[in-house]
């Protein structure tokens, strides 16, 4: 196969016209037939994300690949700590074996933090033996992101070992330390440490790049750090990857890495170090294997239609031609049902809370971002109960364990600003156990119960109407057609803005992040309300 197109050498930083080779699945030679010629099509290395939970998207790695290559994204560099924390060694093996089904790659890393924090209750756990099992398969590329900090600060024995396990494989470990900064962030970086996607200033950002952090810049469907982060771009192209981390399937309809190289350009950022950053980087830091449009390399490039809107008329993995004028050509597959769920319904008396004084400490949720702050505020109290309070968008926030029966935790949060029923997602990181906000216990249960029916999924009640779409894969994603899903999950979401009032860009993707601990500043797991400061529980009565 030989096309004959403008070709941007992007590490050359230069172009030209000519035609590139393919002889099975690589590129043989390149022909350079002149200068670049206007009105004709584009051919460029693919885009890699980076950082992102395949998970997060609701979908297996074999639907998720089906609507990413319509991008032009060839590759990831992906974290399964989400099913790792519902199914352990089997959730990972999972990813592995359904991702190679379809011609895209997908490059896995060893989660290394499962469970996140002792202070939750996850279905698995990965210690730093079967850490370096798993940093042994080839399959494996890296140590994922490095979420206890505060255990490498101190030198934990486990959590060094497993950062030991990967140096000696000379496997990168990732990194993620939101708002650490001076002398402790001199110090975990220094353990081997080489990224972050967690910045979420410019400040935070360069004084991590200075220290020769590679800083990965994330746009995701609840955290968006584009905005604040890209200026550190042309400082150092060399260190700064694009990434997403969590995407909603309906906004992966809409786009993916090629949406940040838009918005960077039009921000003035030059052409070859927006590439750098979406192509080139990952692939050199992560060693992957996917071509970058040289001689001998594996055929693994897009087309594009012209440098100014860059749209993708095709994407080719290994020669193969997966995606054609916005249509995907990878075929569907049917992928095998894992789970770990064992709870039972609950009753709406399970979500009461007795009020010990008039006044709570609320956690605050944040539009766009995964961090959270906190608060105090008088709450009213019914025949003994703290009730919630919508009009003061004060409402009820609750995490139930799904891997065993027990009590609800129960607590306030601000932010959503429901103003009747309740939404509630068994993608709540990293344990994913059951999470829901509410205006009152009756549609908190009832969210709860709808989750609990489907063994896993994302429902929302109110106004005499139950929504559910259900996860049935380890609870937290479905196997069903992305396309489907993406439209399924875009009414639930456009129903709890429109008619239970929610104000939040990203309703469900914010609620799975309000059981992260290791995100500061206050969380809720299944065992009690989180001071993620402190990194020890808190009251909920002030």
């Amino acid at each position: 196969m030989t096309l004959t197109v403008n070709i941007l050498h992007i590490q050359e930083r230069s172009s030209s016209f000519g035609a590139v080779h393919i002889e099975n699945g690589h590129i043989t030679h390149i022909e350079h037939l002149g200068p670049a010629r206007e009105g004709q099509p584009w051919i460029m290395p693919g885009f890699v994300d980076a950082h992102i939970h395949i998970e997060s998207s609701m979908l297996v790695p074999s639907e998720f690949a089906r609507m990413a290559v319509v991008h032009g994204t060839v590759a990831t560099v992906s974290d399964p700590h989400e099913i790792a924390n519902v199914l352990g060694m089997e959730g990972v093996q999972y990813m592995i074996d359904n991702g190679q089904k379809v011609p895209f790659k997908f490059f896995f890393g060893a989660p290394s933090c499962v469970p996140a924090t002792a202070f939750e209750t996850a279905g698995a756990s990965l210690n730093a033996e079967e850490v370096a099992r798993l940093l042994a398969m080839p399959e494996i590329r890296y140590l994922s992101e490095m979420m206890n900090y505060p255990g490498v600060l101190f030198s934990d024995p486990e959590v060094m070992a497993k950062i030991a396990a990967a140096k000696a494989l000379g496997k990168p470990v990732d990194g993620h330390a939101p708002g650490l900064r001076g002398e402790q962030a001199r110090n975990y970086f220094a353990a081997g440490i080489s990224t972050d996607h967690e910045c979420f200033t410019y400040e935070e950002g360069l004084e991590k790049a200075q220290l020769g952090v590679n800083i990965i810049i994330r746009e995701g469907s609840a955290a968006k750090n584009f905005e604040a982060l890209i200026p550190l771009l042309p400082q150092f192209p060399g260190q700064v990857f694009f990434c997403s981390d969590d995407k909603h399937p309906d906004d992966l309809i809409l786009g993916h890495i090629n949406l940040l190289v838009l918005r960077a350009l039009q921000k003035g950022c030059d052409l070859f170090d927006v590439l750098q950053a979406a192509c080139i980087n990952p692939v050199r830091h992560y060693g992957l294997n996917v071509g970058l449009l040289q001689p001998g390399d594996p055929a693994d490039f897009i087309v594009v239609e012209d440098l100014q809107s860059f749209r993708v008329l095709a994407t080719y993995i290994e020669g193969q031609i997966t995606a054609e004028e916005g249509r995907s050509l990878i075929e569907r597959i049917e992928a095998p049902v894992i789970n770990r769920f064992n709870t039972s319904p609950k009753r709406p008396a399970d979500f009461r809370l007795q009020a010990l004084s008039n006044q709570v400490r609320y956690i605050e949720a944040v539009n766009g971002e995964i961090v959270t702050r906190s608060g105090t505020a008088p709450i009213p109290v019914a025949e003994g109960w703290a009730v919630a309070y919508a009009q003061e968008d004060l409402l009820k926030i609750t995490v139930v364990n799904r891997y065993e029966d027990a009590p609800p935790a129960v607590a306030f949060i601000r932010g959503f600003g429901l103003q009747k029923g309740a939404i509630a997602s068994c993608v709540g990181h990293d344990s994913h156990n059951i999470i829901a906000v509410g205006t009152d216990d009756e549609s908190l249960c009832a969210a709860v119960n709808a989750v609990i029916a489907s063994t896993g999924g994302i429902s929302a009640v109110g106004a005499g109407r139950e929504m559910v779409l259900p996860l049935p894969v380890a609870g937290i994603m479905t196997q069903a057609d992305g396309y489907e899903t993406a439209r399924a999950y875009a009414e639930i979401d456009a129903w709890v803005k429109s008619e239970l009032g929610c104000r939040l860009t990203a309703p469900f993707m914010t609620l799975s992040f309000m059981a992260l601990l290791v995100i500061p500043e206050l969380k809720l797991s299944d065992k009690g309300l989180f001071d993620g400061a402190a990194f020890a529980f808190a009251e909920v009565f002030a």
